[in-house]
């Protein structure tokens, strides 16, 4: 047996003036975003990085000749 449900048709179109809206408010906020967030990051310079050198110590003199047994 099937069953037949009889549901009445909306008396109003919604949704078409409020996605309008939501789309608006959504392109207005990305924009602020982009344009703050772009003074940021150009405001924000090159990271400092202090990375100690290492320490060699070299001896004056080094002897290279080889002397080998024949």
């Amino acid at each position: 047996m099937t069953t037949v449900i009889n549901s009445p048709a909306p008396a109003k179109e919604s949704g078409g003036m409020t996605f309008l809206i939501g789309i608006i408010v959504l392109i207005g906020f990305i924009a602020v975003l982009v344009y703050f967030g772009v003074h940021a990051i150009t405001n924000m310079g090159q990271p400092q990085i202090n990375i100690p050198a290492p320490q060699i110590v070299m001896p004056n003199k080094i002897d290279v000749n080889v002397q080998q047994d024949k």
